[in-house]
């Protein structure tokens, strides 16, 4: 089987190291990528061909880990030229996974839900191939939520609605305690109803949400746009925080 990826960050990154298999081939292309991407890339196990048409037609599985406003792009580029599954892990709205399948052959809506460069994510899919896919669960823990593509999608979004709210509420909270030379305080007392590894959790989620604030504030757009009819006073004022 070989696995290809249009998009090498994190997301691809961690799928490679994951995936291992003797039976299991990876392929990508440099074709367009970022210096720091290329040498991401070079230094992994996976072979490198000169295009990503050329990754789409040799991919039993063709994995779309891009940006959200790259997905539809590279769905209408290179999805035509895909016999296989097409995975599209991006995190976008069910419109756009709907607009992709009119484009695409075979495709299956999903998500990575945890950490995306941690050990034990889970992906979560759904679409009528979705089945085809089970057969990671011997490398990670993989969740068939329904034969609809979208409703992956639509979980992706009322996640991201708590979890992006909440780091721009966390950052916030912590800028005040810093103002006042309390950050320590702030989250020893945080730690006695949040858990032992609030601080650390915390840290870890601030550093995350500046180092891919663009990133996610197209995703807090997402939200906007698709949940249009309610009033989403929070994520609105999360996006604003992260625009700051």
């Amino acid at each position: 089987m070989i696995i290809g990826f249009i998009g090498f960050g994190k997301v691809s990154k961690n799928l490679l190291n994951l995936i291992r298999s003797d039976d299991i081939s990876f392929v990508t292309s440099l074709e367009g990528r970022s210096d720091k991407t290329i040498e991401n890339i070079k230094q992994c196990d996976i072979e490198i061909l000169d295009t990503f048409k050329s990754v789409a037609k040799k991919s039993d599985i063709l994995i779309s880990a891009n940006s959200p406003k790259n997905a539809l792009n590279v769905a209408k580029e290179y999805g035509k030229y895909a016999e296989g599954i097409y995975l599209d892990l991006n995190n976008i709205s069910p419109d756009t996974t709907l607009e992709i399948s009119r484009h695409v052959n075979n495709l299956v809506d999903g998500a990575i839900i945890g950490k995306i460069d941690s050990e034990n994510p889970s992906i979560y899919v759904s679409g009528e191939m979705a089945n085809e896919l089970l057969f990671l669960n011997e490398f990670i823990e993989t969740k068939k939520i329904s034969d609809k593509i979208g409703d992956v999608a639509i979980l992706k979004l009322i996640r991201s609605c708590y979890t992006k709210t909440l780091s721009a509420l966390l950052i916030e909270s912590f800028e005040l305690a810093e103002s006042h030379g309390l950050e320590n305080e702030f989250f020893e007392i945080m730690a006695l109803t949040e858990g032992e590894e609030f601080k650390d959790k915390s840290l870890s989620r601030i550093n995350n949400t500046l180092s891919a604030s663009k990133r996610k504030s197209e995703e807090l757009e997402e939200i906007i746009n698709y949940f249009d009819k309610n009033e989403l006073i929070m994520v609105k004022a999360a996006l604003e925080k992260l625009n700051r």
